[in-house]
């Protein structure tokens, strides 16, 4: 096999749900009904829909104007305040959906032991101390040289912003030696491609069709899992 990118990486950057993490069908009516009994039982129903649209806004608008969200922000929208127990319950039930792809850790070790940086950019409503709580809970938050949670910037992939901002995370100056790895065919190979970096795609996640983009990248590799990445690499990089 030919190498086709003449630079070698210097870094392999991840999309987290449905990439490092695996991908799970999740019922958000029932997530939000049983959040909203804790805040006004008598209105569960009313406030979970509410809720759920409001959820359901936001990642349009990422998808069409690329711009980033909170669940603060969520919340707002729906006119819901948000208590203590209501959190901790959203964020139990979506914690069983979490869970890292099982080959995740020793990839992202056997990245590190080719001396590659390893970096995370998602497209999220959680703040950055969620996501580092469920990386230090795998091990994997160690690993990390640098993450960009959206919740954190004005812009969401496939905005250029977001990868740039990814890049600067992981200190890579040049993208064409970075390689995004990611689930979604418009935000994370289209998107990274749209910068100059190159992208592998892990086809198996179940995209809600109204978060499928305009556009469909074409991935310079298509991966099965995660451990794929390992052979690919090393071909990029012989010399």
């Amino acid at each position: 096999m030919t190498n086709p990118h003449p630079e070698p990486l210097e870094a392999v950057l991840f999309d987290w749900g449905g990439t490092l993490a695996t991908w799970h069908d999740i019922d958000l009516y029932d997530l939000w009904r049983s959040v909203a009994t804790l805040i006004d039982e008598p209105r569960a129903d009313e406030l979970a829909t509410r809720l759920l649209d409001a959820e359901n806004s936001i990642w349009r608008r990422s998808r069409d104007e690329h711009l980033s969200s909170t669940l603060e922000e969520v919340c707002l929208l729906a006119d819901v305040a948000m208590t203590p127990s209501a959190l901790a319950e959203y964020e139990r039930r979506w914690q069983p959906h979490t869970e890292l792809a099982p080959d995740a850790l020793d990839t992202l070790r056997a990245l590190r032991d080719r001396g590659l940086r390893i970096g995370v950019l998602s497209n999220t409503i959680w703040s950055r101390q969620r996501h580092e709580d469920i990386f230090a809970r795998d091990g994997v938050l160690e690993l990390l040289d640098g993450a960009v949670y959206t919740s954190e910037i004005p812009y969401s992939k496939p905005h250029p912003e977001a990868f740039h901002a990814a890049l600067r995370a992981v200190k890579v100056d040049a993208p064409a030696s970075a390689l995004y790895v990611g689930d979604r065919l418009f935000d994370d190979v289209w998107g990274a491609q749209n910068v100059g970096m190159r992208a592998a795609h892990i086809p198996h996640s179940a995209i809600p069709t109204e978060q499928i983009g305009h556009t469909e990248g074409v991935p310079d590799a298509t991966i099965q899992n995660l451990a794929d990445l390992i052979p690919l690499v090393d071909t990029w990089n012989a010399r």
